[in-house]
This record gives C-alpha cells, sequence and structure tokens, in this order.
C-alpha cells in the first residue's frame, strides 16, 4: 500500500474553481483500478489550503494515475491557481493491515 498526501494552497479568489476541478479528479480517480482512497479536504482556518489524501495498491498504481486523461486535466487547470508549488508526502501504512481499507 502507498499513501500519498498532497498539500496545496490555492489563491484565495480561485478556491470554488480548485474546488470544482479537484471534485472531478477525485470521482475519476477512485474508479482507477488500483486506488482504494481518494479523499479531498479543506483546512478549517484557512480554507484556500486543502490536502488530497490518496491511497493505492502500489507504486505502480499511483504512476498510472499520473497518466490518466483526468489527471492531467487536472493538472493544466489548477497549475496557476496556486500560491506555491503543491508538494507531497508519501506514507506506507503499520495499522490496520491493509485488508482493513
Amino acid at each position: 500500500m502507498l499513501i500519498v498526501i498532497v498539500h496545496v494552497h490555492v489563491e484565495e479568489n480561485c478556491v470554488n474553481d480548485f474546488i470544482r476541478a479537484t471534485k472531478n479528479n477525485a470521482e475519476h480517480s477512485i474508479q482507477e483500478e488500483g486506488v482504494v482512497k481518494f479523499d479531498f479536504i479543506q483546512q478549517n482556518d484557512d480554507p484556500a489550503r486543502f490536502v488530497l489524501l490518496e491511497v493505492y495498491q502500489n507504486e505502480e498504481a499511483a504512476s498510472a494515475h499520473k497518466e490518466t486523461s483526468h489527471y492531467q486535466e487536472w493538472k493544466g487547470i489548477v497549475a496557476e491557481m496556486m500560491v506555491e508549488p503543491r508538494y507531497s508526502v508519501k506514507f506506507h501504512e503499520i495499522y490496520p493491515p491493509s485488508e482493513k481499507w
């Protein structure tokens, strides 16, 4: 299991457009083979900050995700909305065991 947490900070005037584009990407991403979970969350005290919590069966599934048309479209749409470049951190599960996902 590969868990990727992506942090995104967008321009305040782009929040609604970012949400729209990212929801579309998430809706398509969760349908991909190899995607276990794809959550999109917004920070309470700073609504221009978001986190994507992506869980993949393996590295190959994460790589395949980046090749999809919906990801490429999302990447192009949101690039100019960001205050700073998005960044991600990769994790692996310890508990619960992956069969609980």
